[in-house]
């Protein structure tokens, strides 16, 4: 009966893109309670995407072109991590959303939920097309050339149209997060951009899953004082736990 109820719910999701528990309830003569459960744990089997009030189907194709092995890695920590990052985000907010395959899934939250009208700026095509048409969302894209792998504008034309905004809240994904040096990046490129972001906000949020930490890559963005938030998952070792409380840094756990 349960297998059967939850084939059901990925048929409406498949069809409808997204439902509400109360249509869900209806549709399936059960209980909002249940539902919730049931989606609940399909969420975290990686079967849909569990978001206020509702689920939504993964859409994997959507980026096929754009590296899918990259964009499915650790998908259930992302998608814990990007929930708890659109609890942060208030009615009325201005934020930057970067490239990141995280930020991607952050996306797919403000999308979901229409309670919150935003400004969001993106200089990722993927996160732009996600967001194209949704009322509660003024939308922002940077100008730039087009990165051939990552769907992205990068270079000085998108860190010198970055300049003309100022947002309250940045979203940022990052190869790496030491303690000693700060958040760091595979390359220049990819640092120029996240730079000039985090220089165009209030609040620097970075979205790092729990493999990240420790690590440090050739190009460093900033140092961790300039770091207003960071959010993993609840995988993280104890030891990075304790080193975030010496230095000072807000870390938020995702359940």
């Amino acid at each position: 009966m349960i297998r059967e109820r939850r084939k059901k719910i990925l048929d409406i999701i498949e069809e409808k893109g997204f439902v509400k528990v109360v249509e869900l309830s209806k549709l399936l003569d059960c209980s909002e309670v249940t539902l919730r459960n049931d989606i609940k744990q399909m969420d975290k089997e990686g079967l849909l995407l569990r978001t206020h009030g509702g689920a939504m189907k993964i859409e994997e194709e959507q980026t096929k072109p754009f590296n899918v092995e990259k964009m499915s890695k650790d998908i259930n920590k992302k998608i814990e991590i990007t929930r708890a990052a659109y609890n942060l985000i208030n009615d009325g907010d201005t934020i930057i959303i970067d490239d990141a395959t995280t930020s991607f899934y952050l996306t797919k939250h403000i999308k979901a939920n229409s309670e919150k009208k935003i400004t969001v700026v993106t200089n990722s095509l993927l996160v732009a097309t996600e967001l194209l048409g949704q009322k509660q969302v003024n939308l922002f894209m940077i100008g730039g050339q087009i990165s051939f792998d990552m769907a992205a504008t990068m270079g000085d034309l998108a860190n010198s149209n970055i300049e003309g905004f100022h947002v309250d809240k940045a979203f940022i994904g990052v190869h790496g997060l030491n303690f000693n040096l700060g958040i760091t990046s595979i390359g220049s490129v990819q640092m120029q951009v996240k730079k000039s972001i985090i220089n165009a906000a209030n609040e620097v949020i970075v979205l790092a899953d729990s493999s990240k930490f420790g690590g440090a890559y050739l190009s460093v963005i900033c140092p961790m004082d300039r770091v207003s938030k960071v959010i993993t998952d609840k995988m993280i070792d104890p030891t990075y736990i304790k080193l975030a409380k010496e230095n000072h840094v807000d870390l938020i756990i995702a359940e």
